[in-house]
């Protein structure tokens, strides 16, 4: 079986490792890896959340079945196990701020905000009370020591990276955090499951946002904020009504489907939403063209670093040539479909320089007129 190197500062059989089991392939994989140096090994389970149908689904994440299947490969693998009931915590600081982010026209990344909050800062908590040389998970990102410590860094399959998802991951945290699966491929680690026999080997990866069952995130907005159902107009930047829409939830900066708007000469897309009017507007491709986003909430890892640099504004965007000032990131070409409440991240080639939450754009006609 495949050996994976933990970076602890004393010898394994001396050391005690936390992984955090969310019921899922490469979470199992990790510990099985973590058992296998010989160290202590403690899995611990957070259960986030019980939305019914939710929690019978595979290929989901702490809830339900996947907190069984969490349980089961701790049993195979000899190691104990533990679940705490983190409900509350997970609605105050992720399932609040979705909603709320729709409300407020942005476009929101709960994955983000559970690693930044849930995760990385109660789970890591945890391990530490728990007197754990470092916490393990099953992200696929890779913590390198650098000359000036550990730096995160892109997985080595580009097709498995979570970098972008892990941009607000702390210097103290990154401290305390190991990452395993960084240089494998999503099927050695399948394969490495098989081997040991677990019964997650052939569980489908998760697809969907965790609390959110089959996608439809506009019904759990609406469940908990009622008013967000509140239709409004659909209008040109001009301010020409063209229709009407059933809710800014339904919408997105970059969508094209969804508007029932035609007999335009033109694809109009959803430029920008307003939630104080309740407007969505629309206009041509052209016109979500950005030329630069100012990003708040700064985390950075890059402290010395003077390069070039690239940015990524969507999880499954291609990093983009850029520039940042501190504030504000100023894209070489002009990008696409960048809306407030994304994450802009910073790279320096592999390493993950840090991150922010966008919270305006400059719009590259405007670049232009000015």
């Amino acid at each position: 079986m495949t050996k994976a190197d933990f970076q602890l500062d004393r010898p394994a059989g001396e050391s005690r490792i936390v992984v955090a089991m969310s019921g899922g392939v490469d979470s199992s994989v990790v510990a099985a890896l973590a058992a296998k140096t010989g160290a202590e090994v403690i899995g611990i389970t957070l259960q986030l959340y019980d939305h019914g149908e939710a929690t019978g689904r595979t290929g989901s994440c702490c809830a339900g079945q996947d907190i069984r299947d969490a349980r089961a490969v701790a049993e195979k693998l000899g190691i104990a196990h533990y679940v705490f009931d983190y409900e509350s915590r997970f609605r105050e600081s992720v399932i609040d701020d979705f909603a709320d982010e729709y409300m407020a026209g942005r476009t929101p990344i709960p994955c983000i905000r559970c690693n930044q909050s849930v995760k990385f800062r109660d789970l890591l908590g945890m391990a530490r009370d728990l007197g754990a040389d470092c916490l393990a998970t099953g992200h696929y990102v890779r913590r390198v020591i650098g000359d000036g410590g550990p730096e995160l860094h892109r997985a080595h399959d580009p097709a498995r990276d979570q970098s972008y998802f892990l941009f607000a991951t702390t210097k103290d945290q990154l401290d305390y955090l190991r990452f395993p699966l960084g240089g494998l491929p999503k099927a050695e680690v399948r394969d490495i499951a098989k081997e040991l026999g677990l019964a997650v080997a052939l569980k489908p990866d998760s697809q969907d946002i965790c609390f959110v069952p089959d996608g439809d995130y506009a019904t759990i907005v609406k469940k908990m904020r009622p008013e967000a159902g509140e239709g409004g107009e659909i209008v040109t930047r001009s301010g020409e009504v063209l229709g009407e829409h059933q809710g800014l939830i339904h919408f997105t900066v970059g969508q094209r489907r969804g508007l029932e708007i035609g007999g335009q000469p033109e694809p109009l897309y959803v430029v920008k939403l307003e939630p104080e009017t309740r407007r969505v507007v629309v206009g041509p491709k052209s016109a979500l063209a950005v030329r630069a986003a100012r990003i708040e909430d700064l985390n950075w890892l890059g402290d010395g670093f003077e390069g070039e640099m690239t940015a990524k504004v969507r999880s499954l965007a291609k990093p983009a040539p850029a520039y940042f000032d501190g504030e504000t990131v100023t894209f070489d070409a002009p990008e696409y479909g960048v809306a407030p409440g994304q994450a802009a991240v910073l790279y320096a080639g592999d390493r993950v320089m840090g991150g922010g939450w966008i919270a305006e754009t400059i719009a590259a006609e405007a670049a232009l007129a000015a």
